[in-house]
């Protein structure tokens, strides 16, 4: 995950935070997650347990290293995803089909999400992130472009939310909120599965179609050349999540952030 002044970065169990703070100094943190979806089995939990292990960790990123600025604390962040939840509300009151309502909604649900990344730095430590994991990941330089970012789920997330919202939408009302409720973890758990099955295939044509919306936002949007300095940032997130994800059981602990 990139931050508004560093990357964060989580391996199976660990996670590490590499922030530039505002006098130009490199800090380090990480530790153990306090919530891990390698240990959930179940297919169908799988997708929810790794979202949910990102926002258990990001509580504990702040605690362990105060300077880092997460990507959803801008006044305009905040705004934007008011606006969207709004336009949901009334795009959802129109005389639209279920199925139009669901895919408008879906798409502005992306707003906050760009409005963080578009034009800040933030998109800068994002692509200095893909460049980072990709080039340790290929043993060799790579572009700002990754075929794990998350921009790639956009193409199964959105199609599997506007099935699974439509099929709820004909449930009876007094059961529509459970059953919206169930679509949209259904929706997440389809996707993460359909996303591994695309990183797995990529060359298939049905993966590059559903990848083709990731790479246009990070070509276009979300990513951004890195300088040499976000680029290190990237580098020691990534060296110090390595070095935890190598230790034979791996400390439950750490100090406080240091200097790297």
């Amino acid at each position: 995950m990139a931050l508004a002044n560093g990357v964060l970065v989580h391996g199976p169990r660990h996670w590490s935070c590499a922030v530039r703070t505002e006098d130009g100094e490199l800090r380090v943190a990480g530790g153990l997650k306090p919530l891990r979806s390698v240990d959930v089995r179940n297919r169908l939990a799988r997708g929810p347990a790794r979202v949910a292990e990102i926002f258990a960790l990001l509580p504990e990123v702040r605690r362990r290293l105060p300077e880092a600025k997460l990507p959803f604390q801008r006044p305009g962040v905040v705004g934007a995803m008011a606006g969207s939840m709004v336009a949901i509300q009334a795009v959802r009151r129109t005389r639209l089909s279920p199925l139009a309502q669901e895919s408008a909604a879906a798409v502005l649900a992306l707003g906050p999400a760009i409005v963080a990344l578009r034009g800040t730095a933030l998109a800068e430590y994002h692509g200095a992130e893909h460049i980072s994991i990709g080039s340790y990941e290929h043993g060799s330089p790579r572009t700002r472009e990754h075929e794990r970012c998350g921009s790639h789920m956009i193409g199964p997330l959105l199609a599997t939310t506007v099935v699974g919202s439509a099929l709820s939408a004909r449930a009876p009302k007094r059961l529509r909120a459970a059953a919206r409720l169930a679509a949209g973890v259904g929706a997440v758990a389809a996707a993460t599965e359909v996303f591994s099955w695309m990183v797995a295939n990529e060359r298939h044509p049905l993966a590059r179609a559903l990848a083709r919306p990731g790479h246009e936002l990070q070509q276009r949007l979300v990513t951004a050349e890195p300088s040499a300095a976000q680029l290190e940032v990237a580098n020691a997130a990534l060296a110090e999540c390595l070095r935890l994800e190598s230790e034979p059981h791996g400390r439950r602990d750490q100090p406080e952030a240091t200097p790297a």
